[in-house]
């Protein structure tokens, strides 16, 4: 009778998990060596690594003195910041916006123009030290006191957008012309602050903060690190 051979053993190959951890023991072990060389040629060669430590050092330096440096001139800048009206009357009205911005920063606030087109009534909106929102919007009249004068119907647009779509705590209009008598009477019915061509004269020409020169202004909101 003839012998049947024993089945032949099928060898298993190794399972994907297998694999998965072979080569992440590979990767490992390729960069432990990489990271003994690294290491050994830094220990040859630490000079170069004391030079890129001190220039490192030099650089981080440097740019902290020039942020202290920059910081001391905007403050000594905002500080002595001065418009007399007719340099304001002068400019164009985008920037006669951007002096605006640039007076209530003087006063401490976090400004920013927005004035454009789809400002909705919005041309410099302001964070006072005290938490308060002010959105201020611009009337320049070249002519001064000459030109045209502002009246209700600018003030309605402020009315419409400052509370209700910018949530303004204090919504004001500034002006180097001239106000009418009822666009006066409805600000003071609204509660919202007009800054005609006189007061506009002080503000910009003096030091003191713009909430210190008009009457009813909300109390404050909260401290801010501005404050």
């Amino acid at each position: 009778m003839t012998r049947r051979r024993p089945p032949k053993r099928r060898s298993r190959r190794p399972s994907k998990r297998q694999q998965q951890r072979d080569a992440q023991l590979v990767g490992l072990l390729v960069a432990a060596g990489a990271a003994v060389m690294v290491v050994r040629w830094l220990a040859a060669h630490w000079w170069i690594v004391v030079v890129v430590l001190v220039l490192a050092a030099l650089a981080g330096a440097a740019w902290l003195y020039t942020r202290r440096q920059q910081k001391t001139w905007e403050a000594v800048r905002a500080h002595g910041l001065r418009y007399q009206l007719p340099d304001l009357d002068a400019l164009h009205h985008t920037r006669f916006e951007e002096a605006i911005r640039e007076l209530m920063r003087r006063d401490g606030c976090d400004a920013t123009r927005v004035g454009g087109g789809g400002d909705l009534g919005a041309d410099v909106k302001a964070t006072d030290p005290y938490g308060r929102l002010w959105v201020i919007q611009c009337k320049h009249r070249r002519n001064g006191l000459a030109g045209s004068a502002v009246g209700t119907p600018d003030l309605q647009v402020l009315n419409g957008t400052a509370r209700p779509v910018h949530k303004a705590d204090v919504a004001v209009i500034v002006t180097n012309g001239r106000v009418t008598a009822p666009a006066v009477v409805f600000a003071k019915e609204q509660r919202l602050h007009v800054v005609d061509r006189q007061t506009l004269g002080i503000w910009a020409s003096g030091s003191r903060p713009l909430w210190e020169l008009l009457r009813a202004v909300p109390p404050p909101r909260r401290p801010t690190a501005l404050s």
